[in-house]
């Protein structure tokens, strides 16, 4: 049986920590399906077309990983998507708790989907989405912890080209 993972995210946008993740997580899963959060509550910078187009670009090197959308929730996504993991990153302690409490409750709702949880890579753990969107937001150069096409969607957004 293949060992298939879902790796959630809104990748909003995508970073070289998303990436580092993917990558070491292929290590451990056959397959890997990255899966776009479509979260109506939640304001995104870019739609999820574009996001969807970046995670494309950004990943094209990469065997065994397949793209994805979702609304939901995740372990309903998981079962229907017949994966038996849920892939999450770690950056720091901060991130254990709310990542602690939500792999309980999805442990609640599917004994059948475990979380694994892989840390950050040292070179990311300051990275996030939000801190890159906020840096780039005032001319902040993200230039190393984005792909050069993040970086230049994230200028165009911000109308600095």
């Amino acid at each position: 049986m293949q060992r298939v993972a879902i790796y959630p995210g809104s990748f909003d946008p995508v970073t070289n920590g998303h990436i580092d993740i993917i990558e070491r997580g292929l290590k451990i899963f056959d397959k890997i399906i990255v899966a776009i959060l479509h979260n109506p509550g939640k304001e995104y910078l870019f739609n999820i077309e574009e996001r969807m187009d970046m995670l494309e670009k950004s990943t094209k090197k990469l065997e065994n990983i397949e793209l994805d959308a979702f609304n939901g929730l995740l372990v309903d996504f998981a079962d229907q998507r017949k994966a038996q993991a849920i892939l999450r990153g770690m950056r720091a302690v901060s991130d254990f708790e709310y990542e602690f409490q939500m792999a309980l409750m999805n442990r609640r709702l599917n004994r059948e989907v475990q979380t694994v949880f892989l840390m950050t890579g040292l070179r990311w753990i300051f990275t996030s989405s939000s801190i890159i969107k906020e840096a780039a937001r005032f001319g902040g150069d993200v230039s190393g912890m984005v792909s050069s096409l993040v970086n230049r969607k994230l200028k165009e957004k911000f109308g600095f080209v």
